[in-house]
């Protein structure tokens, strides 16, 4: 399957005034979820740019730590990934929890590289870029276009990056399945 990057959205839409931040409601987490995965399948490419800015200068820096951590954090999620499909108990706690999964593969990650040298490569060059993608995708508000687009593109983000991790996570189901019944609810 061949992957296709998301377009790169206006700066001016990624980070507009205060006006299109809110903060998520925290008593219903489903369309908090909802807004996070909408936001980052939307403004994907947005994010990979900020990502690799900062692992570019961390990995400036320290080269060879960041190369552990990222390694490190790459075997893991692979790993919680692999052992989620094979561990009925670990596929439900990805599917209900996915936030707790993340947070796993992250404190996992921490102790190996705690373990095998550097830990503020880890915090600035891994987890920094995640927060930032997390908090920007739960703060901002979905615009009418943000919406379109995803229920345009909703059968091939399977294709893209943040495709392949959301599906990994068991996220982006949920979202299609979603969009296509506000989709028959509007068609309505």
């Amino acid at each position: 399957m061949e992957v296709q990057v998301a377009p790169l959205r206006a700066w001016d839409d990624f980070f507009p005034g205060s006006d299109r931040f809110a903060l998520p409601d925290l008593k219903d987490i489903s369309k908090w979820n909802n807004r996070v995965v909408s936001n980052l399948l939307y403004y994907q490419t947005n994010y990979l740019m900020v990502a690799a800015a900062l692992v570019s200068i961390v990995g400036f820096l320290s080269p060879l730590n960041m190369l552990i951590g990222s390694t490190v954090v790459v075997l893991v999620f692979l790993g919680f990934v692999w052992m989620s499909h094979n561990k009925d108990i670990l596929r439900k706690l990805k599917k209900q929890y996915p936030t707790t999964f993340v947070v796993a593969i992250m404190l996992s990650s921490y102790f190996l590289i705690s373990y095998l040298g550097d830990v503020m490569v880890f915090m600035f060059g891994i987890t920094l870029p995640l927060l930032l993608m997390f908090v920007h995708a739960s703060l901002r508000l979905r615009n009418i276009q943000n919406k379109l687009q995803n229920k345009m593109e909703g059968i091939g983000l399977k294709k893209t990056p943040m495709g392949f991790i959301l599906d990994a996570l068991e996220q982006q189901e949920d979202s299609i399945n979603k969009l296509a019944d506000y989709i028959s609810k509007v068609k309505e």
